[in-house]
């Protein structure tokens, strides 16, 4: 049976390859989230540079983010892996460090842009409320503002996530036996693309649609629920203060 060139009776054949697709899921999934992780801890850190006032932090945070964010990342990828690896540890480590390590920097780059913004939109009357009342800067911004600027972030940094999952496909140019090499390898045994590659699409589109049920979730539980008690400490003290009671 075939249907716009698709024949269903190739569904058996990748169904034998089944174990090749779930070790590439795991992969993806392995690449993505220890990708993401970094990211977002080195996107948080270069994120508060670029809105450091000090020029020998500023400008590096800005110059890391013009690099990933202006070349492709197919580009860094090989950079990583077959130049700036060996040049460092005279070998490779591996398709998985060389993976993670180009999701984490191009990742960092895109999640810094976010954070900025996102603690840019939070109002300066939450830091000033919170400086007048003697905590740190640094205090401030960990107690106050990033918990607040956290929950406008959840979106854009759930698109960031989807973003990284798909393009870690990219990887498959370092030899990751990820979701696109299962695919590659079928259509290279039957010489057949469209019920591979159609298979591979298929796979990629589960996992991003349940990627964006999961950030659809944890948005609506922030939205709802979640107000930071440090926020509620401030306003409570800031009330105090002024002779204001707080329901």
């Amino acid at each position: 049976m075939e249907f716009l060139g698709i024949r269903f009776e190739m569904m058996e054949n990748i169904w034998s390859y089944r174990e090749l697709f779930i070790r590439g899921i795991w992969v993806t999934l392995g690449l993505t989230a220890a990708g993401y992780v970094g990211g977002f801890i080195l996107g948080l850190i270069v994120g508060l540079g670029k809105l450091s006032k000090r020029k020998w932090i500023f400008y590096p945070a800005k110059y890391y983010v013009d690099f990933f964010r202006g070349t492709p990342l197919l580009v860094q990828i090989l950079l990583i892996h077959t130049a700036l690896i060996p040049s460092l540890f005279g070998h490779s480590l591996g398709y998985f460090v060389s993976g993670v390590l180009a999701l984490t920097l191009n990742s960092a780059a895109y999640n810094a842009e976010i954070i900025r913004a996102g603690i840019q939109s939070i109002d300066r009357g939450q830091m000033e409320a919170a400086r007048s009342l003697g905590m740190p800067h640094n205090t401030a911004m960990k107690l106050v503002i990033l918990p607040q600027a956290f929950r406008r972030m959840i979106p854009p940094l759930g698109n960031e996530l989807i973003a990284l999952l798909k393009d870690s496909s990219l990887l498959m140019v370092i030899a990751a036996s990820d979701i696109l090499y299962a695919g590659k390898v079928v259509a290279g045994v039957y010489q057949r693309f469209w019920e591979p590659y159609l298979t591979v699409a298929v796979l990629y589109l589960i996992l991003t649609f349940a990627c964006g049920k999961l950030i659809n979730y944890i948005e609506k539980r922030f939205s709802n629920s979640y107000v930071p008690s440090s926020r509620r400490s401030v306003f409570r003290t800031r009330r105090s203060s002024m002779g204001g009671g707080l329901r």
